[in-house]
């Protein structure tokens, strides 16, 4: 039982007894810096049971709790706060059962708990990842670690967006335009290179516009009119109807789509347990809209276009099947999540990391779901996310405007060379220890900046920002378990040993620190609750923080006697243990030297 869990029970009993009054709930909040005390326990609630003096009920509780709770060993009331000293015994008890745990903060999954699936990235095969995707690839990849590590079983994946007009977009100028040039060609990624296509298409497009407006057209009716697009409509038909030579196109411009994604995913540090395309699992979505005909969930309007009617949901109608027959994004969307399901009956629930434009769209889906008659469908959620701005501006994938990926990684590890340089503290290090460590630094940065921030707020992204060796930045907090890492390495003596609490009197910042290691497991499944990477990021900012302090205020390897050295040794290492697990849900590296 936590120490929290059990000063709830005692705050009961303590109420009970004296006041002869049952309360559901105690309060708690930590303690201010300027009075004595390990946790407060806040007194103003409770008046709505217990009539008189909050400071004298305070003085009650905090007698009742001296007396009856070994690990209370003293209190202090300021007005409507009783501020309770927790023992160095129950610190040191708490650390003597993690020290050498280094998986400490972590639960092991149970067999037969069922599992959750997350999805992100989700990309379109008609250009490279961007700046918007590595948000995306960075919370869901993190939220997956963190279910993962609070006791979940987790499966990552993501719906390969591999069909549509703007797939055929991309295909039309590159047969159009392309002379043949392939990746080999070229020396592009053919992510890259795909995506200078589909950038190609709308230039050409706009041309096209611009003469039939020139020609008398309305602009409406030059974009309706275009023939490139008409072209690009035609050859999406020419798809869906399995056409030999456009498939072929089709397969081979997507393959080349893959192998950049997959090099860029691998820069970038995610990875996924299994893939879904969007080219197989709208038939399926189909076969259920016919489904959802039959039992009344859908119904066909006069043109032969399927909807669901959501208004006693307090929505609109939503269509799911066009009058052609054609697929809808929600059709593909129902189709993927019940073929999920058939392919891991173990799955009791999804997680969608989507950006926030798309909140309506979950909605409608998740109803939809739930009207179709599939329990699972009550334990999805949608992880959605602000933008990510630059200060240069909102990015467009169809005039080249986009921060690509794969350049903002490399970019941020040489800001990362820059100011290392400037730094001078790599003397020593080969020409690849130093790559490898600037890469480290620079994707670290960038992750910890998007990271740090609760998903659903847009960021202003600053890649000189980000790489700062100090303040709440993941340069500054991979410094600080390098430093550990130096501390260890000078610690010349044998530090296992087993101490006992009657061993050592903790200094306050020892203290300080050791309540901050404690919040670790409950901040796991805190974040994993609110699928909140930020709460991971911030306490581990906090950790440092306190670590720094300690550092600065405690000596560690020049301590007075050889118990508070070997206990120093251990708390230090246990922090880095602790920085390390925490930035590993986050996706982060830790170096061994910086």
């Amino acid at each position: 039982m936590s120490l929290q869990q059990t000063l709830q029970d005692q705050v009961k009993q303590a109420v009970l007894a004296s006041f002869d009054v049952s309360i559901d709930t105690v309060e708690f909040q930590a303690t201010r810096k300027e009075f004595a005390g390990d946790i407060t326990v806040v007194i103003f609630p409770m008046l709505r049971y217990v009539k008189g003096n909050p400071v004298q009920i305070g003085e009650t509780i905090g007698n009742y709790l001296v007396e009856h709770v070994d690990e209370v060993k003293a209190f202090n009331v300021v007005k409507g706060f009783l501020n309770v000293e927790i023992s160095d015994g129950y610190y040191l008890n708490f650390f003597k059962g993690i020290k050498n745990d280094s998986n400490y903060g972590f639960v092991v999954p149970s067999p037969e708990d069922k599992a959750i699936m997350v999805e992100y990235s989700s990309p379109n095969t008609n250009k490279p990842l961007h700046l918007g995707h590595i948000r995306n690839n960075l919370l869901g990849y993190s939220v997956a670690e963190i279910l993962k590590a609070s006791g979940k079983k987790v499966y990552k994946t993501q719906i390969i967006n591999d069909r549509g007009i703007h797939i055929c977009k991309s295909m039309l100028a590159w047969e159009k335009f392309g002379n043949g040039e392939t990746p080999e060609t070229s020396g592009l990624k053919g992510d890259k290179l795909v995506g200078n296509y589909y950038v190609k298409f709308d230039q050409e497009y706009k041309k096209e516009i611009e003469t039939l407006v020139a020609g008398g057209k309305t602009e409406e009716e030059a974009k309706k009119e275009a023939p490139l697009l008409l072209e690009a409509q035609d050859m999406l038909r020419k798809w869906e109807s399995g056409d030999e030579e456009t498939v072929t196109l089709w397969k081979t411009m997507n393959g080349w789509v893959y192998d950049g994604f997959a090099e860029t995913y691998t820069n970038m540090g995610v990875d996924f347990d299994t893939l879904y395309y969007e080219s197989n699992t709208y038939l399926l979505g189909k076969e259920f809209v016919a489904e959802g005909l039959k039992s009344g969930v859908f119904f066909k309007e006069e043109d032969g276009s399927v909807w669901c009617d959501l208004t006693e949901e307090g929505l609109d109608k939503k269509i799911v099947q066009r009058a052609d027959g054609t697929a809808v994004y929600m059709t593909q969307d129902i189709g993927t999540a019940i073929q999920r399901i058939k392919d891991f009956p173990d799955v009791g629930g999804m997680v969608y990391t989507v950006g926030n434009e798309q909140d309506y769209h979950f909605q409608v889906l998740f109803i939809i779901l739930k009207k179709l008659g599939f329990d699972w469908a009550e334990n999805l959620y949608h992880l959605s996310y602000g933008m990510v701005d630059l200060p240069s501006g909102k990015m467009k994938s169809r005039e080249g405007t986009v921060v690509d990926a794969d350049d903002l990684i490399d970019e941020m590890a040489s800001t990362a060379e820059e100011i290392s340089e400037e730094l001078g503290k790599l003397d020593g290090y080969t020409e690849d220890e130093k790559k490898a460590l600037y890469k480290t630094i620079g994707l670290g940065a960038l992750k910890y900046y998007i990271l740090k921030v609760d998903p659903k707020k847009r960021i202003l992204f600053d890649p000189k920002e980000s790489i700062d060796f100090q303040g709440n930045t993941g340069p500054f907090i991979q410094y600080t378990y390098a430093r550990i890492q130096a501390i260890l390495r000078k610690a010349d003596f044998d530090y296992s040993k087993d101490l006992t609490a009657s061993e050592i009197t903790l200094h306050e910042k020892e203290k300080s620190l050791l309540k901050q290691l404690e919040l670790f497991p409950e901040v796991i499944q805190n974040a994993a609750a609110q699928h909140s990477p930020a709460l991971i990021a911030n306490y581990t900012y906090d950790l440092v923080k306190e670590f720094n302090s300690f550092y600065q205020n405690v000596s560690i390897l020049g301590a007075d006697n050889e118990d508070e050295k070997i206990f120093r040794v251990q708390l230090s290492q246990q922090v880095a243990n602790t920085i390390k697990n925490a930035f590993s849900v986050l996706g982060i590296q830790v170096p061994e030297r910086m």
